[in-house]
């Protein structure tokens, strides 16, 4: 009996392996296949590809549409404001997020139950867009460089996730050999503990850097001058346009202005997407110990 019982469960289990496999299967696909298509639409026959006979694998190889994109001013330009919207914001996130993370870990921390409350009531309570839109507006930063790096200066979030991090990761002994020695909180914190946060830096590093160079609304708010518009909102300005733009195209029939335009959506979302896709293989072998920061230990 117990030999027919193992049986079943072993059944049971590669039947559950299979089904398992194969619906997972699936939704790589359904998720990836999307992505693929607009790689490949990108460098293939316009015609071709408006007419649908674009599946697998491109059809009349073509760089023009790249050729079109990279010698667009504005687009240029709206890529460099985008990296630079980044690496500044994305510093500011890590020098914040992580320092009042470490702050807030520290036990001897007066008033730590307190600020970690007032903290987490923002993440459930917050002013919204009118508030804060008044807010910036009143600190005279719209239209600015800083109107894009300053008012998500810190997610909650990360900073709870760094917070456990370090409750978890640095022993408080480390810190009392330390101090013994004659080790500043300063000088603790930038030698010790930041070299030990390898995992949590390269994940607060993605999680920023993605929201950053994915920002639309927070420069639709705030930036009312094209020559600062970030990658995004050149984008919006191609895509949602209903009258395609001659001078990026360089057509001047309809047509092929439209032909022209089209292909421009797909090789402009491969160019927006590419630095993010580069990014994330320097950081992968951090990222599943780092995601699970924030998770209780039993």
């Amino acid at each position: 009996m117990k030999k027919e019982r193992s049986k079943k469960v072993k059944a049971g289990d590669r039947a559950f392996d299979i089904i398992n496999t194969l619906l997972l299967a699936l939704i790589f696909v359904l998720i990836l296949y999307p992505m693929y298509y607009v790689l490949i639409a990108s460098f293939s026959d316009p015609d071709l590809v408006l007419t649908g006979k674009i599946t697998l694998l491109p059809k009349g190889f073509q760089l023009d549409s790249y050729k079109k994109v990279f010698g667009n001013a504005e687009v240029m330009n709206g890529y460099l404001h985008t990296i630079l919207y980044t690496l500044a914001g994305t510093l500011i996130n890590l020098a914040v997020t992580l320092t009042a993370g470490y702050a807030l870990s520290r036990q001897d921390l007066r008033g730590k139950k307190g600020l970690t409350m007032f903290f987490v009531f923002t993440m459930f309570f917050s002013g919204g867009t009118v508030p804060t839109y008044m807010l910036v507006r009143n600190l005279n930063l719209l239209n600015t460089f800083w109107a894009m790096v300053l008012p998500n200066a810190m997610s909650v979030w990360n900073l709870i996730l760094c917070r456990n991090f370090f409750e978890g990761n640095i022993p408080k002994e480390l810190l009392e050999v330390s101090q013994i020695d004659g080790c500043r909180n300063d000088y603790f914190f930038y030698r010790i503990v930041l070299p030990l946060s390898k995992a949590l830096i390269a994940v607060m590093v993605l999680f920023y850097a993605v929201g950053h160079w994915n920002s639309y609304m927070q420069p639709l708010l705030y930036l009312s001058d094209r020559a600062k518009y970030p990658l995004q909102l050149v984008l919006k300005n191609i895509l949602i346009s209903s009258q395609p733009d001659a001078s990026l195209a360089g057509m001047t029939d309809r047509a092929e202005l439209y032909k022209q335009t089209e292909m421009l959506k797909y090789s402009l979302v491969v160019v927006s997407s590419v630095p993010m896709i580069v990014l994330y293989p320097f950081v992968q072998k951090y990222f599943v110990q780092g995601v699970m920061v924030g998770s209780v230990k039993g």
